[in-house]
């Protein structure tokens, strides 16, 4: 089954908003905001996304030790480069890492990242031709933390929606996707350590094209849909049933929120629902039996990746040949816990459970991703979502 579609138009970010240090107050006093109006027009363009990051780390932990050989020998030159993103951040106002021996001394933070930014060249891997981030020209459109713990037999994917008011450092309080026009990678590093008190060790973007090319590259991937659904946006009806997606189909489903009773909710859901299918799927396994179908798939992430500087292909490899016994199964995919929407000003955001967020990076921070699970496991994200 395929969904239908008329010519659409390519998605608009929402309009930034000034550094104005709004106060606790006037988001506590506004009321439910009302849903957005998409927009009327939007012009082509590439975005980047999180998603093949996590597919690549997950799928990369379950093939054999010569993986490690590759990445250090094959992808060195191609994978792009983000200098400077952890350089400048002060390392007093940085979440100190669970002291050695104690839980979570060895678990690693990943900062999966897309933007918004709009361009008709590649802006990650080695082919990219225009700068990672420009001043004020772009937006964080999806994160994600990407929390692997110390025994390398468990993982969380927490994806942070884009319109969540926090407090932005050096900036007051905003929309945590200003924190990328405001100050690039670096102070989107701080404010989602701020947020979370838990130290990021790395950052990884992916380009869109990329991220079609990573889904043609697997021959597709089936979704289920539990019921039709319009996308106004894009013109594009999804019949209830299985579908077989192609990369340019993955990208319309990932990223619709129109339509959605959840609107940007369920949008994360499916791009969490999207990762959760391919880990799980024949991909997973074809991988492991088919070293050329392995090295091809590789070779498309490094020319579309991104990460910091300061994660050397050695490192990548050592922290894939510790995962070697890990199980798509235990990657728990959530959402951080939300009260909901509202206004603050002009602005339509969404309101963090604050003391249920704590709990949640507490128990990553220490390990407890099974403990919290268990008693919260109706906030997973299921196998199929609308």
């Amino acid at each position: 089954t395929t969904p239908t579609a008329r010519t659409r138009p390519t998605e608009e970010g929402p309009t930034p908003g000034t550094d104005r240090a709004w106060s606790l107050a006037d988001l506590e006093a506004d009321p439910e905001a009302p849903g957005e109006a998409p927009p009327t027009r939007r012009r082509r363009r590439r975005r980047r996304t999180l998603l093949a990051a996590v597919i690549v780390l997950l799928l990369l932990a379950s093939v054999p030790l010569g993986i490690g050989w590759y990445l250090e020998h094959r992808l060195t030159s191609q994978i792009g480069r983000i200098e400077g993103v952890f350089q400048g951040l002060p390392e007093s106002q940085r979440p100190d890492k669970p002291a050695a021996g104690t839980p979570g001394a060895n678990a690693v933070n990943i900062l999966l990242m897309g933007t918004d930014r709009r361009s008709d060249v590649a802006t990650t891997g080695t082919d990219a031709k225009a700068p990672d981030w420009i001043p004020g020209a772009q937006r964080s459109d999806t994160l994600m933390v990407l929390h692997i713990d110390g025994s390398r037999q468990v993982a969380a994917a927490v994806s942070i929606p884009r319109d969540s008011w926090v407090q932005i450092p050096g900036h007051g309080y905003g929309k945590i996707n200003w924190a990328y026009s405001f100050g690039g990678p670096s102070l989107t590093v701080a404010t989602v350590e701020k947020l979370t008190g838990l130290r990021m060790d790395h950052l990884a973007v992916v380009d869109w094209e990329g991220f079609k090319e990573l889904t043609d590259h697997v021959g597709g991937v089936d979704i289920d849909v539990p019921e039709t659904v319009y996308d106004k946006a894009n013109q594009v009806t999804w019949p209830a049933g299985r579908h077989h997606l192609d990369g340019e189909q993955a990208l319309l489903y990932v990223r619709q929120r129109y339509g959605l009773p959840g609107g940007d909710f369920d949008r994360v859901k499916r791009q969490q629902a999207f990762m959760r299918a391919v880990l799980q799927a024949s991909l997973h396994q074809e991988m492991r039996k088919d070293p050329q179908m392995l090295y091809g798939f590789l070779d498309t992430v490094a020319r579309n990746i991104s990460v910091d500087s300061g994660w050397s292909s050695a490192d990548m490899a050592k922290l894939v040949f510790s995962m070697r016994d890990f199980r798509s199964a235990n990657l728990r995919f959530l959402t951080v816990p939300v009260l909901g929407t509202g206004r603050v000003g002009s602005q339509s955001v969404v309101r963090l459970n604050v003391p249920a967020g704590q709990e949640l990076w507490r128990d990553l921070r220490t390990d407890r991703i099974d403990q919290w699970s268990a008693v919260h496991w109706d906030e997973l994200t299921g196998d199929v979502v609308r």
